[in-house]
């Protein structure tokens, strides 16, 4: 029965993988006048050529076609790969000041010139992929450059952690926010989990000291700062002394960051870090498990100080819950979380690909209706969270 459940989803992520995500991209985002990708299609499906490029859109294009190609072998990943490889090392990165610019005109020029960090973790990432699936020295050397940047600007060494932005020439800027939704606080754990997650994917391929020590020590920020150990689950945001007094649960951040963490831990090759993070990896997925739906998904929020819930079933959640659940039943053995994992990609075949049109809805309102206001692709909504859950389980089956 298990084989069976496993096999399906397998089967099943292929197909959705190589006939729904990928060809939208590499087919629908190409800008075939400016080189790259365009900056848009709205929620109607209306391609945006106008649109500012962002560079977590391009460096997270960059991810999902290496890893794609890296698993599969079909020379059209690696073509789309590389034009995403060379916009964010001919345009997006900043020659000057190191970094690399927030975001572009649609004709490539760069317009806001912020280093946040986020982008350079995802930048590493995307660099880091392209490297470990074509041996490519060009992308490791602007992965690496990328990793000393963030080392150099944004490691507090006197508090630990990571600050979250700065302008242009690594000054101190007034508004660190990610983006509007957030608080504008110095230290989040968001920037820190795609920090974690680029220099996981850099150590693959580059077995440097400082970053085992860096990598090593993000695994513990997560588990004795920024983990609540009352709850299970993630604090949000933080000032400069990681003090949090902001009660926001994000249910798809607590289930990414439980197999993100594991991941870490299992590069490293080191039995006791493993050893140590097991428990914690367990509690956040279990913690999680407050905002599932059996057979309806795992909603987006919660706000403890004011009790609102944000019920609306986002489509990176969806595809996060089913590699954390899929991960949590891999170190475990438990059933239920097998179970999960499954029931949520029958949640996603129902209810968020959108069929018709091509690639994911942004989200399943919480009355049930398909959200196709919000962008089908655009700066944050991108190819990286559904491809890679395709990837995780068909890598991850062994079958």
């Amino acid at each position: 029965m298990t084989t069976d459940i496993i096999t399906k989803m397998k089967d099943g992520m292929l197909r959705e993988l190589e006939e729904n995500i990928l060809p939208f991209w590499a087919e629908r985002m190409t800008d075939k006048v400016n080189g790259g990708f365009i900056g848009r299609i709205s929620g109607d499906g209306t391609a945006c050529s106008s649109a500012d490029k962002g560079a977590i859109l391009n460096a997270r294009i960059l991810w999902a076609f290496s890893a794609a190609y890296r698993i599969t072998g079909k020379p059209e990943y690696l073509a789309a790969a590389t034009r995403a490889k060379r916009e964010i090392t001919d345009k997006f990165y900043d020659r000057k000041f190191g970094g690399v610019y927030w975001s572009l005109t649609p004709e490539g020029q760069p317009l806001d010139r912020k280093k946040q960090i986020y982008a350079l973790g995802f930048a590493i990432y995307g660099l880091s992929e392209y490297c470990r699936a074509t041996g490519d020295t060009e992308a490791l050397e602007y992965a690496v450059r990328l990793f000393h940047d963030i080392e150099a600007h944004s490691f507090d060494r006197d508090k630990n952690g990571y600050l979250e932005a700065f302008t242009e020439d690594w000054g101190m800027i007034q508004d660190m926010r990610l983006s509007e939704k957030d608080i504008n606080e110095c230290k989040t754990m968001n920037t820190h989990l795609h920090i974690l997650e680029p220099y996981t994917a850099l150590y693959r391929v580059w077995k440097d000291e400082e970053l085992e020590r860096q990598l090593r020590n993000l695994i513990f920020l997560f588990t004795d700062r920024i983990l609540d150990g009352r709850t299970g689950h993630l604090r949000l945001f933080f000032d400069e002394d990681w003090n949090s007094r902001h009660d926001i649960v994000s249910y798809g951040h607590d289930i990414e960051a439980s197999w993100l963490l594991y991941e870490a831990a299992e590069v490293l090759e080191d039995p006791e870090v493993t050893a140590r993070v097991t428990p914690a990896v367990i509690a956040v997925a279990d913690a999680a498990s407050e905002g599932y739906i059996p057979g309806g998904g795992m909603i987006y929020e919660f706000h403890g100080d004011t009790g609102a819930i944000d019920a609306d079933r986002h489509w990176w959640v969806q595809a996060e819950t089913v590699v954390g659940y899929f991960n949590l039943w891999q170190i475990t053995g438990r059933e239920d979380a097998l179970e999960k994992a499954s029931e949520c990609w029958d949640f996603i075949r129902r209810h968020i690909i959108d069929r018709e049109n091509g690639e994911w809805f942004w989200s399943l309102r919480a009355d049930g209706s398909a959200n196709t206001v919000d962008d089908k692709a655009g700066f944050w909504k991108c190819p990286y969270h559904n491809s890679r859950m395709c990837l995780e389980i068909i890598g991850r089956a062994g079958i």
